[in-house]
């Protein structure tokens, strides 16, 4: 299945880019499991996607918990969490 997968704010600095079409394999049917995927591409990915950082996550522009599933055509996107004050 291919989604759309959006990079924003530090995220997007490490990676290098704001968006990208992915063909996922098999089995990936979850926020979760999309962002172990990513991070399993190493380099860049490895270092944005690692477990000790935290990382927020929308789908189709709806806020979703790492558990929330995926399918054929959504947009990912990933950001850090907001701070301020």
């Amino acid at each position: 299945m291919k989604v759309r997968v959006l990079y924003f704010a530090s995220v997007r600095e490490k990676i290098g880019k704001d968006a990208e079409e992915i063909e996922l394999p098999a089995g990936i049917a979850t926020v979760s499991a999309l962002r172990s995927h990513l991070r399993d591409r190493g380099g860049v990915y490895e270092n944005s996607f690692a477990e000790k950082i935290l990382v927020r996550a929308a789908i189709n522009q709806d806020m979703v918990p790492p558990a929330a599933a995926i399918k054929a055509g959504d947009e990912v996107a990933f950001f850090p969490p907001v701070t301020g004050g």
